[in-house]
């Protein structure tokens, strides 16, 4: 059997060093592994290469950490040679779905992202608030969601619009390597972003092409629909869980609501109001407690002035997605070296507005 296009490109070997480059992006270039690689990096993506076109490639072990912010997770995330693979594979599945997820799935896709979910979400309330008058909000979320995909389900999916055997195996050795048990993806895989839009593009798909859900997002398992009545969002919560049990085997967690539009809804980091947005109370804490340490540490001499305002600016550039100008002020009034004002970067202005 000849090879496919597919698989090719993943074989190619200047996308396996896009993929290295990619994969070693910030300061994961700095870790020991990444350095040992990197030592011998053309023996070494040479011989990746040649483990591909040869179909001798398997995947290796995990390491695994917990992380706690924004809340507790164990994660298992591959090694450098298999990140390097994966990040390949995430380049060809994005070719193949690209045309096919919708619009308004926003996690995990080039020039989409949480921010722009947001802005979609607060439009969506407006327009839904304009035309009705007093709409209602329906917020779903999986329970225990990448670690309750059903790995055979989702071979199935893919298979929808896969047909390169190669490929697939490929796909299918990824899935299968996870250290997570009989179902769930690992969540430090990269291509388990696309195997998660791949799974719940069966319900972005219901949602809009059968039951005609107009104000419809999705960002990862959170889906937030309007309505313009309670009758309608319920109406939409019975089919969507049926599809969620039935057909994913998976379930709806205990967050999942229906609620009026007036309340605002807590989503993708902030509390989106129809007139404005602010960042969420448990982003606010995390961040309180975080600036502390890293004061603490920068005045005894242990991390720089830089590597403290890195981690500042990381926050603020998601704080300025919302009207928190104020929070951000008095949250770090007592940082003298800290300055909240930019003239460039505005709070409840998208910061691609400015480009």
């Amino acid at each position: 059997m000849s090879k496919t296009p597919q698989y090719d490109s993943i074989c190619d070997y200047k996308t396996l060093k896009y993929s290295y480059d990619k994969a070693l992006t910030g300061d994961r270039k700095y870790r020991k592994e990444a350095i040992i690689f990197d030592m011998a990096r053309e023996r070494n993506l040479v011989a990746l290469w040649r483990e591909l076109k040869n179909e001798t490639y398997c995947p290796g072990s995990y390491y695994i950490f917990e992380v706690t912010e924004p809340k507790r997770r164990r994660v298992s995330a591959p090694h450098i040679r298999d990140k390097i693979v994966q990040y390949a594979a995430h380049l060809t599945l994005w070719k193949v779905y690209e045309p096919v997820f919708i619009a308004d799935s926003f996690a995990c896709m080039e020039f989409r992202g949480a921010h722009r979910a947001v802005d979609k979400v607060q439009h969506y309330m407006r327009l839904c608030q304009w035309q009705h008058g007093d709409c209602w909000i329906l917020k779903m979320d999986a329970r225990k969601f990448f670690y309750s995909i059903d790995r055979e389900v989702l071979k199935t999916l893919y298979r929808k619009k896969i047909k390169d055997e190669k490929f697939l195996r490929l796909l299918d050795m990824i899935i299968d390597s996870s250290p997570e048990g009989d179902t769930g993806i690992p969540l430090g895989n990269v291509t388990s972003q696309d195997m998660a839009n791949i799974y719940l593009n069966e319900v972005d798909q219901f949602a809009k092409r059968y039951l005609g859900a107009k104000y419809y997002v999705r960002y990862m398992d959170d889906i937030i629909v309007m309505t313009p009545d309670r009758e309608t969002a319920e109406r939409y919560l019975a089919e969507i869980e049926k599809v969620v049990v039935e057909r994913l085997h998976m379930e709806l967690n205990s967050k999942t609501r229906i609620f009026p539009v007036a309340q605002g809804v807590n989503a993708y980091g902030f509390k989106i109001h129809t007139t404005h947005r602010q960042v969420r109370t448990s982003s606010k804490q995390a961040m309180k407690r975080r600036i502390k340490e890293m004061d603490k540490k920068y005045k005894n001499g242990e991390i720089s002035l830089n590597r403290v305002m890195l981690g500042v600016n990381s926050w603020l550039g998601h704080a300025r997605h919302s009207n928190s100008y104020n929070l951000a002020k008095k949250l770090f009034a007592k940082y003298d070296y800290i300055q909240v004002d930019n003239p460039k970067y505005k709070f409840g202005v998208r910061l691609d507005a400015h480009k």
